[in-house]
């Protein structure tokens, strides 16, 4: 397992502030357990305080700018225009402090997926899995290029009525019926 380079720090000054004899007895996992146990920031912290001014003023002359580019309605009233320069100004502070976050030494996430041993394993294709529809093939002609077989049905399948919960039927037909027949037989 590795660490970046944020939480090896944090790894060490818990280390480094714990006595010599329990730190050679603490294991790896105790020590992030230790780390994950008194967070470093939260999301309060990114969000931008209700009572101070923002850096970045937003003019609504910007807003509506903003708006046309993204085709979207603009605001109707002056206190939803308001609302929505808030919005923007709030976001804006977040994006600002993930930005400020030092990344050096991290590398970029390239994919979401399981790179594990297991993950890997699940989704490897093999030959075995691939024996049901290989079976399903014939070899045909002088460069023996594979051909489906075609599968035949089974006469229970064949069989199979259709039309045995149709409340009308004529032989092989669905009968709906139209205005027209109401008519006949009210008549």
């Amino acid at each position: 397992m590795t660490l970046c380079a944020r939480c090896r720090t944090a790894l060490r000054q818990s280390m480094r502030y714990s006595s010599p004899s329990s730190a050679r007895h603490m294991s790896s996992s105790t020590g992030i357990g230790n780390i994950l146990s008194k967070p470093t920031w939260s999301v309060r912290s990114l969000l931008a305080p209700p009572s101070a001014s923002p850096v970045e003023t937003i003019t609504p002359s910007q807003l509506h700018h903003l708006l046309r580019l993204s085709a979207l309605p603009l605001p109707s009233t002056k206190a939803e225009e308001e609302s929505m320069i808030a919005t923007l100004q709030s976001q804006l502070h977040f994006v600002r402090a993930v930005q400020r976050v030092d990344t050096t030494g991290v590398e970029p996430l390239t994919a979401i997926r399981d790179e594990t041993e297991q993950g890997l394993e699940d989704i490897t294709v093999k030959l075995d899995d691939l024996r049901p529809a290989l079976d399903k093939e014939k070899l045909v002609g002088y460069y023996r290029r594979p051909r489906r077989l075609r599968e035949k049905l089974e006469p229970e399948e064949e069989k199979w009525d259709a039309l045995a919960m149709a409340p009308r039927r004529a032989d092989r037909f669905f009968v709906v019926e139209g205005a027209k027949d109401a008519e006949q037989e009210s008549g």
